[in-house]
């Protein structure tokens, strides 16, 4: 996949959809092209958070690792979907492990590079907090429905 001319995907992406051309220009620039196999970690609980990905084909699944050696899954996501926000805030260490279920195909976007330019541009890291902020209140609203899927509602306990 080239690295090149990346401007045209990210400005038709729902998540930078309406941002100025410049910007689009801007995050581009942290940007590229990156591949992983099926069973191939895309990063792992405690590594250092240089990235978030643009999934564009693929399936990858966001686990949390167990003290007893196995995983539980908190998050399933498929192609044009967001990953990862560890790289927005100190100390910019990754939370979980995600995993490709497949063949998956990202742009994985350097954080370091894009907040050096947030920092020079606020109103381009204001517009990707609120972004990211609806990312993370969307997962955690699944999370919560997760939850009471498998816990059940504190009135159905007995």
């Amino acid at each position: 996949m080239p690295t090149t001319n990346l401007e045209p995907y990210l400005a038709k992406h729902s998540f930078f959809s309406g941002l100025d051309p410049a910007d689009i220009e801007e995050i581009a620039g942290c940007a590229k092209n990156a591949a992983f196999k099926a069973g191939e970690y895309l990063f792992k609980q405690g590594e250092n958070a240089e990235f978030f990905f643009v999934l564009r084909e693929g399936h990858v699944v966001v686990e949390v690792p167990t003290a007893r050696g196995h995983s539980i899954e908190i998050s399933s996501l498929g192609e044009n979907q967001i990953l990862g926000w560890s790289w927005l805030m100190p100390p910019y260490k990754y939370q979980f492990d995600c995993r490709a279920l497949k063949q998956t195909k990202v742009l994985e976007i350097d954080g370091r590079c894009l907040r050096g330019k947030c920092e020079s541009n606020p109103r381009l890291g204001y517009e990707l907090i609120k972004r990211f902020a609806r990312v993370m209140t969307n997962r955690l609203q699944e999370t919560r429905l997760q939850l009471l899927d498998l816990y059940g509602a504190p009135a159905d306990r007995s």
